[in-house]
């Protein structure tokens, strides 16, 4: 009897939700103009920064090296995840009626988690990447071969955008009780949370997902990292400077990444009240911003024939 009066209560509860309202935005009035300044910077940058050093691998022929084509491919993913949030994430700073409507909210969860999913996996081919020429290098061009590069860009973006689909379906198929998410963008476990329906198959799929794009990666990146201390500990001193000179942006990257994906889960799964509405606001949008902008002046800088590509097409311009 109790079963069967939950049922009916969930029944009449739930309805067909067309839109969402996103509670996390702060009323912040005539700072909305500064706010909505910062960020369109933030997003002109990330789209300068990221097409140059895209359009440098590219036109070049000396860069079409696997480290420099793994590098374009994350510097794709960078431009994809901005595309998914900076636009929207404008508008609604001016606007002051936060509102979404499903349909687009869930593409934006189909863009922002298969960005991050496709993050974890490159800087995993790219950890791969260095151990081959740090670890095997008399191998590596045998080795790392244009099929098999092919073959690795390819397992950074299928797995993850088919993983992420099936997520998304799951999600739209679900009886929701309430439409308020207490986020500035559309997050898959804020649904969840807000189902009348049974979400278990949701969650089940969502920490399966998890293992498969992010924990397996990450034990990867490990992996290669401990292969690649022992090698240097016991290699040359020309060896010891290679992998400091090709691993510092890329553990800078890796470690900054998994800041901001931390973060993010902790504020998913937990109560944060205690913390100050401004930090519950600006710290989900870490993980979406850092990696775009600072990955462009990680890997610019620090690689020597990038820079000297991009000081060549700029002079070339002007």
């Amino acid at each position: 009897m109790f079963a069967l009066q939950t049922t009916l209560r969930m029944k009449i509860n739930s309805t067909h939700v067309f839109y969402f309202t996103l509670s996390a935005f702060l009323d912040t009035n005539m700072l909305s103009y500064f706010f909505f300044t910062i960020v369109l910077f933030l997003y002109v940058l990330i789209i300068g920064s990221n097409v140059l050093l895209i359009t440098v691998i590219c036109v070049n022929r000396s860069l079409h090296e696997p480290m420099f084509l793994f590098l374009c491919s994350l510097f794709v993913n960078e431009l994809y995840s901005s595309f998914g949030l900076f636009p929207f994430l404008l508008a609604q700073i001016l606007s002051d009626v936060h509102i979404i409507s499903a349909p687009f909210c869930l593409l934006q969860i189909f863009f922002l988690y298969s960005y991050a999913s496709v993050e974890f996996t490159n800087l995993a081919v790219m950890s791969y990447d260095r151990y081959v020429a740090i670890c095997c290098p008399l191998q590596y061009n045998s080795l790392m071969t244009s099929r098999r590069v092919a073959f690795l860009i390819s397992i950074i973006w299928l797995p993850p955008l088919i993983c992420v689909g099936f997520t998304v379906f799951l999600s739209s198929s679900l009886q929701l009780c309430g439409n308020v998410i207490n986020k500035v963008y559309c997050s898959n476990h804020s649904i969840i949370k807000l189902a009348c329906s049974d979400p278990t198959a949701n969650n089940i799929y969502e920490l399966i997902m998890t293992f498969l794009t992010v924990c397996v990666p990450v034990s990867v990146i490990l992996y290669t990292y401990m292969r690649i201390l022992q090698v240097c500990f016991t290699g040359s001193k020309q060896t010891r400077q290679k992998a400091v000179s090709t691993c510092t942006p890329h553990l800078a990257s890796i470690i900054n990444f998994s800041f901001g994906v931390s973060f993010e889960i902790l504020q998913s799964r937990f109560n944060m009240d205690t913390v100050p509405d401004l930090l519950r606001t600006i710290f989900p949008l870490y993980y979406l911003t850092s990696q775009p902008v600072f990955n462009p002046v990680l890997y610019g800088l620090n690689m020597s024939k990038i820079r000297t590509m991009c000081k060549k097409l700029v002079l070339r311009k002007i």
